[in-house]
């Protein structure tokens, strides 16, 4: 099937089955969510690399090893046809509002209830108080046994590219601690690859991890907060969908001018 997608999830890329794979999700243009994976995006030809917020068209099949109802996979992403951006001037963030925040949740226990998890792994979720910004530290390297399976199972193809060295693995995790419309308290984990690609490229500019981590949080935590009216892009794991309690995680957010109120007239943060 061929569908129309504004694309606004692309996660932080990963190794899967020795394949450098990114995980994109977007809102069809018929209104509902669509997750396509997996996508060597990397590897993609540099006209065929989509942007976020970009509208792309492409043929999909419904994925075969993962029963969530908005899991397609691409038949071929060489024919995927690239179409307009939605840019960051005043009209643009108009549209993809309209586009984004047809539908809403603000309370954590309408996800998470065994009956609306059944179809639902994409959502947009709007916090009502964002309380902290936890950075952790993790392994620095990949799995040893990762690698090394690797390296026996391909040691006959010289020309096998090397997906643990060609990727560079994020040294931290980053979470968000956030209370809903009802007070009810969450921590997630946030896998956006826009908050990777900054912590990389302030420690490319600054040299220093730890000013790297305040400029992280200066933007995630303080301005999100204070200029922003934040929302986030939340969805599921295949592993944890129907068994955790709360198998969501921040594969992205959402983040407009607040808007605000000038004398008696309205105006749209852009």
């Amino acid at each position: 099937m061929k569908k129309k997608i504004l694309i606004t999830v692309k996660t932080y890329p990963h190794i899967d089955a020795f394949e450098e794979s990114v995980c994109t999700a977007g809102i069809a243009e018929s209104g509902e969510w669509v997750r396509i994976y997996p996508i060597p995006f990397r590897s993609l030809n540099d006209p065929k690399r989509y942007k976020k917020y970009q509208w792309i068209e492409l043929e999909l099949k419904k994925s075969k090893k993962d029963s969530r109802a908005e899991s397609f996979s691409p038949v071929n992403m060489e024919k995927v046809h690239l179409g307009e951006v939605l840019g960051t001037d005043g009209g643009s963030w108009k549209r993809r509002k309209e586009t984004v925040l047809k539908k809403v949740y603000t309370k954590i226990g309408d996800l998470t209830c065994r009956s609306e998890r059944k179809n639902l792994s994409l959502a947009v979720f709007k916090p009502t108080k964002i309380k902290n910004f936890y950075v952790e530290q993790v392994s620095r390297d990949w799995p040893k046994e990762k690698v090394e399976e690797f390296r026996n199972q391909f040691r006959l193809f010289s020309n096998q590219k090397n997906p643990f060295e060609s990727l560079k693995k994020l040294p931290y995790k980053f979470y968000y601690e956030f209370e809903d419309s009802v007070g009810t308290v969450s921590k997630l984990s946030i896998i956006d690859w826009e908050l990777g690609a900054l912590f990389w490229k302030q420690l490319e500019s600054k040299g220093n991890e730890e000013k790297a981590l305040d400029d992280v949080k200066k933007k995630y935590f303080d301005d999100f907060t204070k200029n922003k009216d934040l929302y986030f892009f939340l969805g599921t794991t295949k592993r944890n969908h129907f068994t955790a309690r709360n198998p969501y995680m921040i594969i992205g957010v959402f983040y407009p001018k607040k808007e605000s109120y000038v004398g008696d007239l309205f105006e749209r943060g852009v």
